[in-house]
């Protein structure tokens, strides 16, 4: 099954298939702060601000389709925290429940030492039980709870920190 998916580098081409997987979430409420759909255009910067070697962006593909993506971000900008970085993960709703986000999960922690990451962040919603519980089964644990700073639809939402150190 899993031997069905390729990972490798998004290039500009792929921006259009990582913003339409992205906008399918925003309506859940439970993944992303946007309450609106966002443009390609709007995601230029975001894009280029991935580089292979330091911050990647990749996408997954099935039979050539791209069913997720997975980005690693600086955490804070400045140099001292380079070897922090925050995962994002965004799975199609078609292939949710198929193991993929505990197999790209895996995929990201066995590049960090090659990415020079020494500790990886995952900021999930308090009430994404689905993602906290993902992110536990591979040992990140709960470094901060922001109490109330996200509101969705007129309800104030916790924004959890999840951390693992690498090595």
């Amino acid at each position: 099954m899993l031997e069905d998916f390729t990972i490798r580098d998004a290039n500009m081409s792929d921006l259009t298939p990582i913003i339409d997987i992205y906008n399918s979430t925003i309506a859940s409420r439970m993944v992303t702060a946007d309450l609106e759909p966002i443009s390609v255009a709007n995601r230029v910067q975001w894009f280029n601000e991935h580089t292979p070697d330091f911050r990647p962006l990749w996408v997954v593909e099935n039979q050539g389709v791209i069913c997720a993506w997975v980005s690693f971000q600086s955490f804070y900008g400045r140099p001292a925290y380079n070897a922090t970085a925050e995962i994002s993960i965004y799975i199609h709703q078609d292939f949710r429940g198929r193991k993929l986000g505990k197999f790209l999960i895996q995929q990201a922690i066995d590049a960090c030492p090659s990415l020079q990451i020494k500790t990886l962040l995952g900021f999930i919603f308090g009430h994404n039980a689905p993602s906290i519980k993902l992110f536990s089964g591979f040992g990140f644990e709960k470094w901060a709870q922001l109490p109330n700073v996200a509101e969705l639809d007129g309800i104030e939402r916790d924004l959890i920190i999840l951390g693992k150190r690498i090595c």
